[in-house]
């Protein structure tokens, strides 16, 4: 469910029409609803109520501080993969024993940044990863909390880029070795072992992964334990699908996954950590851009839109989906014509959707990408020196631009021309 809606034949952000925001702040832009963001939220933590349990928002999805901001007075930590994404993070307020640090390359200055700061808990990513935290840790005199990822071997049947949890992914450690590897960190002085990390993927549609993932992990928590290791805490990762499409069978619902986490790990006393970012995001956000031209090629019609590439690379990097609607809505029984929908960057790569069935649309018009909110402005780029279009948060009739478009000279001051040129 989400908060954009068809009224007298406009579509809105809550109660903001379209239009208005359309005419305040140009387009592109995109923009995300705050009812649609907490309800998604409160659907994971209601999930798992009756077990001691985190929901931490995996800011990789979007990670603009208002949004942040929003999540956390509601009750949510963090789930950051860089540095930058930590110093986000505690920009809004969010309190450093709140923050999960993952990812599988985290550099020394990320580390003593996280652990001067403050942080929840490092998910390690590899022996050697560890021994730099452990090193760190000691220079500074403190001990790091942490979790090892372990790499289960378990195929998400998910898109190959965003799979990370069979033997061949980057990520992890064989689940095989995970004995070895938490006796080497026990033995480290700086390291404090508080659990266990797992993540499959993201876009996973069906349970049945994360069913045979958590049981790998229900069985290693009881032999870790049984070697002495306190076994406090599962991070479970996230990567819960979203609908991308109107016909498509509905993902697992969030009280569905609750309810398969207490069913598989419930019994082990821990603390459940979970990690999602696009379910909470994803339908909370539209990008919205206008029809530059209508052009007639050869046997078929372009969209030629503002928007490109750049602003929504999803379709170009994954062959991704996104519904389109137009901005004001067709009359009953108009007649649909197929369009292929595009960007102006010059690369045959800056197409949205081919043959899409839309109503007859016009130069000027206002067209509005579904399911957007997650992995939309944060993988933006000013390819082609296109500014980064604005970010917009709408909560019931009210709208703000939380990050607004950079002018052309902004972007072209950026540069230093050495003085030998």
């Amino acid at each position: 469910m989400d908060h954009f809606l068809y009224r007298d034949g406009t579509l809105y952000a809550e109660d903001v029409p379209i239009t208005e925001i359309a005419a305040a702040v140009g387009t592109p832009f995109y923009v995300y609803s705050t009812a649609t963001l907490l309800r998604h939220f409160r659907l994971f933590d209601e999930a798992l109520e009756g077990i001691d349990h985190l929901v931490c928002y995996a800011m990789k999805a979007a990670s603009n501080q208002a949004i942040l901001k929003t999540l956390a007075k509601a009750g949510a930590g963090m789930d950051v993969v860089s540095v930058g994404e930590y110093l986000r993070a505690r920009a809004a307020g969010v309190p450093g024993d709140r923050i999960v640090f993952s990812g599988v390359g985290k550099t020394e200055d990320e580390i003593r940044t996280a652990l001067t700061g403050g942080i929840r808990q490092f998910n390690v990513e590899s022996e050697p990863e560890m021994e730099v935290i452990n090193a760190v840790a000691l220079d500074l005199g403190v001990v790091a909390p942490i979790t090892v990822r372990v790499n289960p071997d378990v195929d998400a049947k998910t898109h190959a880029k965003i799979a990370t949890g069979k033997s061949e992914n980057k990520f992890g450690i064989p689940i095989a070795r995970a004995s070895e590897v938490y006796a080497h960190a026990a033995r480290l002085p700086g390291l404090e072992v508080v659990g266990i990390d797992v993540h499959i993927g993201s876009q996973l549609t069906d349970l049945e992964p994360f069913r045979l993932a958590y049981a790998k992990v229900a069985e290693l928590t009881e032999r870790l334990r049984a070697e002495g290791h306190d076994i406090r805490r599962l991070d479970l990762g996230g990567g819960l699908g979203i609908p991308y499409t109107r016909s498509n069978e509905a993902p697992p619902l969030p009280v569905e996954y609750g309810a398969m986490i207490k069913e598989t790990l419930g019994h082990l006393g821990c603390e459940i950590e979970i990690e999602p970012g696009r379910l909470i995001a994803g339908n909370a956000g539209l990008m919205v851009s206008r029809v530059i031209y209508v052009k007639s090629g050869e046997g078929r019609d372009f969209l030629i839109l503002d928007g490109a590439m750049n602003d929504l690379i999803r379709p170009a990097m994954y062959e991704a989906h996104h519904d389109i609607d137009p901005v004001q809505e067709p009359a009953p029984g108009t007649e649909r014509r197929p369009y292929d929908i595009v960007g102006p960057v010059c690369e045959t790569g800056d197409t949205f959707a081919k043959q899409r069935n839309m109503p007859p649309m016009a130069a000027g018009d206002l067209i509005a990408f579904r399911s957007a909110g997650a992995y939309g402005a944060v993988m933006a780029s000013e390819y082609n020196t296109r500014p980064l279009i604005p970010e917009v948060l709408v909560k019931g009739d009210q709208f703000a631009v939380i990050r607004p478009r950079p002018t052309f000279d902004e972007i072209i001051n950026r540069d230093t021309i050495p003085e030998w040129v």
